[in-house]
């Protein structure tokens, strides 16, 4: 399975545009950990789960095939990048205590990442991945617009991976002793501006734009903007959050 680079040509937007994670989740993974010596954030984009675990761990190693994502993510004293594939890591076996799999584990060959997760993972050490899918404001009218770019006009410029996503990674295997695990709600406070650069963020709207040449967000802009009000105005966007942990 050859790397698909979906992101590199707009890891900028895609670093100032992507929701955050709750901070309780890591917390509670930390707490699952056998100790606290080293984190591996694998597919880590941009780092935004990478700074959470660095918190937490005294070393995190964080890696993405993309070169790009890696040029865009914030430096931290105890993080380091690394360009590289997920199933081919440069980690050291037995090595790591918590790896987590932020938004990440569709685009990866189940088979090949699986073993080398158990490779580098320590006895009793902890792997824990997690995706979110649609997400809603609560109202009606701005959410029936966002359906109709969600939908009918990107649905078909997702990537086939994307319905392991939309399914939680039910249909993947999953090789660890699973732990049962609370409910983490994702959730950010965001005004237009940010709603707009987070749906151009989207693996499908860079590839409808590059396809036909053509910005889809900008086809649902103007209704949006008529739906939400006052522009400066903030609203809850909340996301359905899908997390799977387990013990090596």
């Amino acid at each position: 399975m050859s790397f698909k680079d979906h992101f590199s040509g707009h890891a900028a937007i895609y670093r100032e545009a992507r929701p955050t994670y709750p901070p309780e989740l890591f917390v509670w993974l930390a707490k699952l950990a056998p100790d606290r010596e080293l984190a591996w954030d694998c597919g880590c984009g941009n780092g935004q789960a990478t700074l959470e675990l660095a918190r937490h761990f005294t070393r995190v190693v964080a890696t993405d095939p993309s070169a790009g994502q890696i040029e865009n993510a914030e430096p931290a004293r105890n993080v380091e990048y690394r360009v590289e594939a997920a199933e081919h890591s440069t980690l050291e076996r037995a090595s790591v205590s918590l790896i987590t799999v932020a938004q990440a584990l569709h685009w990866f060959d189940p088979d090949r990442y699986y073993r080398e997760a158990r490779r580098v993972l320590k006895p009793g050490g902890i792997f824990a991945a997690w995706c979110y899918a649609d997400c809603r404001t609560g109202d009606e009218a701005v959410d029936t617009i966002k359906d109709r770019l969600y939908i009918d006009l990107t649905g078909s410029f997702w990537p086939p991976e994307r319905a392991l996503v939309d399914s939680g990674y039910s249909t993947l295997p999953f090789p660890f002793v699973k732990i049962p695990a609370p409910e983490f709600p994702m959730a950010v406070r965001w005004n237009v501006e940010q709603m707009l650069a987070y749906f151009r963020s989207w693996s499908a709207t860079q590839s409808y734009l590059k396809i036909r040449n053509q910005d889809p967000v900008s086809l649902i802009e103007a209704d949006l903007r008529k739906a939400w009000g006052d522009e400066t105005r903030t609203r809850e966007v909340r996301w359905t959050f899908h997390l799977r942990v387990g013990r090596a």
